[in-house]
């Protein structure tokens, strides 16, 4: 019996599944197995992939859903998916699910799925309308004045590779992180004509939000590098960069936010050009003349 596939949720389709599971034929029978057995991999995994683990053709994934009332696996994939994010919003909630899938599973399968997912949320950032919002960004970025850096927390290495970016290629910036508490104190230089590049995906810190909104206020215009268009911080962005962060793991993922960074940063130096250019070979040779880098040309000229 189908059910309606906007009232669905994974309990639904798991009680669906099961309700069903002994009239199913076996090949069906072998995919709701490996659905009921395998949640977070339904969220996380492509169908290729999940098909390759269970020894099935993904063909008969898509039939299985089908079955169910739903258009196609992708959907079914989408009921997980929201089931994930709706997971212990406290550290140690998802602590005690990653202990208890380990005693389960075991190393090996963990360390599987996690790399899997940071594929996939790396595969999304190639997607058309993550590449135009990637590609506004780094506009904004690179014709903005000066750039003050803000990501508080594990935030704070993507926009303290912005601010480094910025200072490699001559553009102003302020990265706003200090000892004592008083980074945030760098804000009160903000105004009209500056760009807030501000970092932070849930659980989103209470500072940052504060900032953001006090850049606004200030007339600042906001980058933001967040994990949803309905966060906090995209409400408040004229253009916002999007990276997932769901894991196996109990600990939110930064790697796609540090990939996004990274693919700015590039953007941003070319869209400079020449200057950028006269820049960078200023800071090489500011660099060199302090022997920041060790290299083979210079560990063979004080050889003696």
């Amino acid at each position: 019996m189908a059910l309606a596939c906007l009232a669905m949720d994974q309990d639904d389709l798991s009680a669906a599944l099961s309700a069903q599971f002994e009239t199913l034929p076996a090949q069906l029978r072998a995919v709701a197995r490996w659905v009921l057995d395998h949640p977070a991999d339904v969220a996380l995994l492509t169908t290729r992939e999940q098909a390759r683990r269970a020894g099935l053709a993904p063909a008969t994934f898509t039939r299985l859903a089908q079955r169910l009332g739903l258009p196609g696996y992708d959907a079914l994939r989408a009921i997980h998916a929201a089931s994930l994010r709706r997971r212990p919003d406290d550290f140690s909630g998802r602590a005690t699910e990653l202990l208890h899938r380990h005693g389960d599973e075991g190393d090996g399968a963990i360390a599987q799925d996690m790399f899997a997912a940071l594929g996939e949320h790396m595969r999304a950032l190639r997607e058309p309308d993550s590449i135009a919002r990637l590609q506004r960004a780094a506009a904004m970025l690179a014709d903005a004045e000066r750039v003050f850096c803000l990501g508080l927390r594990s935030a704070f290495p993507a926009a303290y590779m912005i601010d480094f970016v910025r200072s490699l290629i001559g553009a102003k910036s302020v990265l706003a992180d200090g000892a004592g508490g008083r980074g945030i104190d760098a804000l009160r230089r903000i105004g009209p004509g500056d760009t807030l590049f501000v970092v932070s995906v849930a659980p989103y810190t209470s500072l940052t939000l504060q900032a953001a909104a006090y850049a606004r206020k200030q007339g600042a215009s906001i980058v933001a590098l967040t994990d949803s268009e309905h966060s906090p911080l995209a409400a408040l962005a004229d253009a916002a960069v999007l990276v997932r962060t769901e894991t196996p793991s109990f600990f939110h993922t930064m790697t796609p936010a540090f990939a996004a960074v990274e693919c700015l940063a590039a953007l941003m130096t070319a869209r400079r050009g020449k200057p950028a250019l006269d820049a960078i070979a200023a800071s090489e040779a500011q660099l060199d003349a302090f022997d920041t880098y060790e290299t083979p040309r210079r560990s063979k000229r004080n050889t003696p």
